[in-house]
């Protein structure tokens, strides 16, 4: 690593100690600068969408850049294999299985996190740093009772984001509006938003009873108010001026994130950068569209990682690249039919989202919450490939140790020296989940109790890991997870069993076993 004038390049020493460091220097001597932190997740990402993972079809030349001159993590990890839940773990450092209600939400549902709950952002805001969100929110709003032409009121910012422009839900959800700070962007008084998951208001078109105004046609469960010929989850009336052009979405969030990054780069700031790419409805700008071979879905994927390119690019002309570090991860694995007839299925051909990797979106198998994980700091990190076992949740308490600060994140863990590259050690143990449903992960091992259920998901075709036996498998010799080692190796299933009570919880694993046999 070079020094540079007005710039000191840090060692992981230098970087624990950075918060004793903020101290008056002399007049000549260089000031140690807290390194800028951007957290980009996307959405429904899958572990063979990059091309840096091994990824054949689909070519992401950006993210790759930032995979090959960094650290690219092989074992890296979601808390879930849903995005609510997964967001919710990497802004808390908590698991969210803890927290009932951390489920998928609709786009009415109350803030998930408390106010008084200490996250990333009021981590980072609480050692100086400006915090800022800009992206896909889907953690919930208000109280319950939201009236959207007001002020909606707590969000992002009262967890801990001065600055937030945002979605509510996802974009098959309503409202399709853009918030800034908690109000609706370009809403006219005149035309008032109403929001309802329960019934359609009266003179209202839906995706259900007026499939002649669509240009995208629902599969499953997406019938509902139409926006842009798509129809989405859930009512809406009024807000016509304020409803987004699915179109620009890119465009609009990578704008506001740039112009944050331009005006806010004299003092150090952490930015939640959370892309809407690749989740359904897949509506890529013109200039897109046919790019990818693959349809919609592939060509949001070369959206995204432009997007990205453009990202750093702005962070490289601004000079504060090499000030920054850089985070690329994806909120769960990915899904093709999650709603909509769009060809995700039928254009597929030799593309596998998953890699070698076993299930997907909603799957306790490893496709379901292990994800492209990145970390990028020019000059500073070497590029590594790591089979450390990496978390999102790990995230909230890394960053707080680099900083010096005592801030621990319940279920977060130190791993700095892995998520720098100067490690090759991460956690050494796991617990994700995949709708209400626990699994564990210990060094190589992964353990996945019996669930009853459908094993397969019908309306989006994924194994969701469900069976009526034990499930065990060694993922570095077996990373498609095709050989339940439970029956040929018992002794080790009872160690992961005894481990798994210990960590998750005294009856947890009784009441699986009762559930089984009922």
């Amino acid at each position: 690593m070079r020094n540079k004038l007005g710039k000191i390049a840090f060692s992981t020493a230098a970087l624990l100690s950075l918060g004793a460091c903020q101290t008056k220097k002399e007049s000549k001597k260089e000031e140690v600068k807290k390194p800028n932190v951007v957290v980009i997740c996307l959405d429904d990402l899958g572990y063979g969408d990059v091309s840096a993972y091994g990824g054949k079809v689909l070519k992401t030349p950006n993210i790759d850049k930032l995979a090959n001159e960094g650290a690219l993590f092989t074992d890296g990890y979601a808390t879930s294999a849903t995005c609510t839940p997964s967001r919710y773990g990497l802004l808390t450092g908590r698991y969210p299985w803890r927290n009932k209600d951390a489920k998928i939400l609709p786009g009415t549902a109350p803030l998930l996190i408390k106010t008084d709950q200490m996250t990333m952002p009021k981590m980072f805001r609480k050692n100086g740093y400006q915090t800022a969100l800009v992206g896909k929110w889907h953690l919930g709003l208000g109280t319950g009772i939201v009236d959207w032409n007001q002020r909606v009121s707590p969000g992002p910012n009262e967890v801990g984001f001065d600055y937030a422009f945002y979605m509510a839900a996802t974009a098959d959800r309503v409202p399709t509006v853009y918030l800034k700070d908690g109000k609706v962007e370009g809403l006219d008084p005149k035309d008032p938003i109403y929001v309802s998951y329960d019934k359609n208001y009266d003179g209202e078109p839906t995706g259900l009873n007026n499939p002649e105004m669509l240009m995208m046609k629902w599969h499953h469960g997406h019938n509902g108010t139409i926006v842009n010929g798509v129809p989405r989850i859930g009512f809406m009336k009024g807000g016509k001026a304020a409803r987004w052009n699915d179109e620009t979405m890119a465009n609009v969030f990578l704008a506001q994130a740039e112009d944050y990054i331009k005006t806010h780069k004299n003092k150090p700031f952490f930015l939640y950068y959370a892309l809407e790419q690749p989740h359904v409805p897949r509506v890529p700008n013109p200039k897109f569209v046919g790019k990818s071979g693959l349809g919609p879905r592939g060509d949001v994927v070369l959206e995204a990682d432009w997007a990205i390119g453009q990202l750093v690019n702005t962070l490289d002309k601004e000079g504060i690249l090499e000030n920054t570090i850089i985070v690329v991860t994806s909120d769960n694995g990915p899904v093709l039919n999650d709603g909509y007839y769009d060809d995700a299925v039928e254009k597929l051909g030799e593309h596998k989202p998953w890699g070698s990797l076993r299930g997907g979106k909603y799957s306790l198998y490893e496709a379901g919450a292990r994800v492209p994980f990145i970390t990028y700091w020019k000059g500073h990190i070497k590029p590594v490939v790591s089979d450390a076992i990496v978390c999102q949740v790990d995230l909230m308490s890394s960053f707080a140790h680099m900083l010096g600060s005592d801030i621990i994140g319940p279920d977060s863990e130190n791993i700095l020296p892995a998520l720098l590259g100067e490690s090759k050690k991460g956690r050494e143990t796991l617990i994700t989940e995949a709708t209400s449903r626990t699994l564990l992960r210990q060094g190589n091992w992964i353990l996945i109790p019996p669930y009853q259920g459908k094993a397969v998901n019908e309306f989006v075709d994924i194994e969701v890991g469900n069976d009526n036996d034990y499930q065990l498998f060694n993922v570095k010799e077996d990373i498609g997870q095709q050989h339940n080692l439970a029956s040929s190796n018992p002794e080790k299933l009872e160690e992961m069993k005894k481990l798994f009570i210990e960590l998750r919880g005294e009856d947890y694993l009784k009441n699986v076993e009762k559930l089984e046999l009922k």
